[in-house]
């Protein structure tokens, strides 16, 4: 009797395992689309034999994916800036590649749009504690930035950078969509560019492991923004 039940358990969890995964192929394939292309960059990105046009693309294609995903929703104005924040950062993913100066300026326009998306988007009531963490954000990253990069060229530029990404964390956190996605995914888009000053500069420089971690890091956050993101609008336009 109990082996029965426990067989039926398995099975019942199993079926559920095999909706899950057939929805999301049948109505959101640009998802599915984006996370294997993330996953499949990540496991590629240090490979000498895939050509140099060819990575560029790649680096940029799960954010344009990501992209995708959000339009076709049709979410209205607060989806049409999801939309554009994303695109814009697949951009600047792509030109990454390339040269770094060209990359965060759009990625900063991409930050902006974010902002811009968040300010939209306030929380009715935010309490005192979301609201030092906003403080915090706003005032550490940028000293923590500027430390990460010292004697490094273009430290006032990437500080600079860094206070913009740290604003639109910020901006999400005390945004009226979820914080365990969209606040998270900020934050972790914060901790993957920490990450990234500090395998430029002196403290990690070149580490290899810190280097593997910082893809990771970001695609999770741009997926749980967008994700998070299009769940509330989804909500708020079948309500």
């Amino acid at each position: 009797m109990q082996r029965d039940i426990e067989g039926r358990l398995v099975g019942a969890g199993e079926h559920k395992t095999k909706v899950v995964r057939r929805a999301l192929a049948q109505r959101r394939p640009w998802l599915l689309a984006s996370i294997i292309v993330a996953v499949a960059w990540w496991f590629f990105e240090d490979s000498h034999t895939i050509p140099g046009l060819f990575k560029v693309v790649w680096k940029g294609l799960p954010l344009v994916l990501l992209a995708l995903y959000a339009f076709q929703r049709h979410l209205g104005p607060d989806g049409h800036a999801l939309t554009g924040l994303l695109l814009i950062a697949g951009v600047s993913d792509m030109f990454s590649e390339l040269q770094y100066a060209s990359a965060a300026t759009l990625m900063g326009f991409s930050l902006l749009l974010g902002i811009w998306l968040y300010a939209r988007n306030r929380r009715d009531h935010t309490v005192g504690s979301q609201k030092i963490l906003a403080f915090v954000l706003v005032v550490a990253v940028p000293v923590i930035s500027w430390f990460l990069l010292r004697g490094e060229e273009g430290r006032l530029l990437a500080t600079g950078f860094s206070l913009l990404l740290a604003i639109m964390a910020a901006m999400a956190w005390t945004s009226r969509f979820s914080r365990y996605r969209v606040g998270v995914g900020a934050i972790l888009f914060v901790v993957s560019d920490l990450l990234l000053f500090a395998t430029l500069g002196p403290v990690l420089h070149d580490n290899p492991v810190a280097s593997k971690l910082v893809w990771p890091l970001y695609y999770a956050a741009q997926l749980l923004i967008a994700t998070g993101v299009v769940s509330r609008l989804r909500r708020d336009a079948a309500a």
